[in-house]
């Protein structure tokens, strides 16, 4: 079975045992750092104590993560942020500002400076992610045609400040690593050529020397877990998305 802790924790100790190092994305953004590194990042969309258990797996290993909060309750619950940051992970916002008020740039950038104070509460935090929305019309991105996430003492966005084309990107939208035609904003520009579909296949990779040498991954943790029902009810809740998305793709 994909996308249980176990698997998780096996593609941590691959990647490691690989020579490759581990680092926030903050800490990608401030530069110095290694020519074999892994950008490690996660968007907490839903089910928050999933982030819990991969942070505790991290931590365990010695590795620090990006976690990216969004405000809706399934996301924004202070207690499990707080025992992340704990755990010595980074804590970020997930924004969907221009989503959440209907494209209206004032109110998106008033929600967006208070929702930022809000989760720097729990840490200081210096990088955002837009979160895909991928039933709105509106994408969170665009905020940004018209402010600077600068003016807010952000340093990085990973859609603006991360050369896709020198680093090879690998997320699991869509329960899958190769789920590009189900993601309707989650993509990047790259002229990589490899590709995988299961984890076990990176860490494969990982062990033969054939993956590149600079990569960013981003995990949903809530597609990780080793509870046999949670496991079964996020493949169906995730194979029926992925045909409504693959539906809005098409007709993008």
């Amino acid at each position: 079975m994909d996308f249980t802790l176990k698997i998780y924790e096996q593609l941590l100790i691959a990647l490691k045992s690989s020579g490759y190092t581990f680092y926030t994305f903050e800490e990608y953004c401030k530069g110095g750092i290694n020519d074999k590194y892994i950008v490690l990042r996660h968007d907490v969309d839903l089910k928050v104590a999933n982030s819990v258990a991969t942070a505790r797996v991290e931590a365990a290993l010695g590795i620090r993560a990006s976690y990216f909060f969004r405000v809706v309750s399934q996301s924004n619950q202070p207690d499990k942020i707080r025992t992340i940051a704990d755990l010595g992970h980074e804590i970020r916002y997930h924004y969907e500002d221009m989503s959440l008020f209907g494209g209206d740039e004032q109110l998106a950038i008033n929600h967006f400076e208070k929702q930022l104070e809000h989760f720097r509460q729990f840490y200081p935090v210096k990088t955002i992610c837009m979160h895909g929305s991928p039933t709105s019309k509106f994408d969170n991105k665009d905020l940004w045609k018209k402010y600077r996430y600068q003016d807010f003492d952000i340093i990085g966005e990973p859609y603006f400040d991360v050369d896709f084309s020198q680093i090879f990107y690998l997320t699991d939208t869509g329960r899958c690593w190769d789920g590009e035609r189900y993601s309707v904003r989650d993509k990047v520009k790259s002229d990589f050529k490899n590709s995988y579909h299961l984890t076990t296949q990176i860490i494969q990779s990982a062990k033969e020397g054939t993956l590149p040498a600079k990569i960013m991954i981003t995990t949903h943790p809530q597609r990780w877990t080793d509870s046999k029902v949670d496991w079964m009810i996020e493949y169906v809740m995730q194979t029926l998305k992925n045909l409504v998305k693959r539906i809005v793709v098409r007709n993008s």
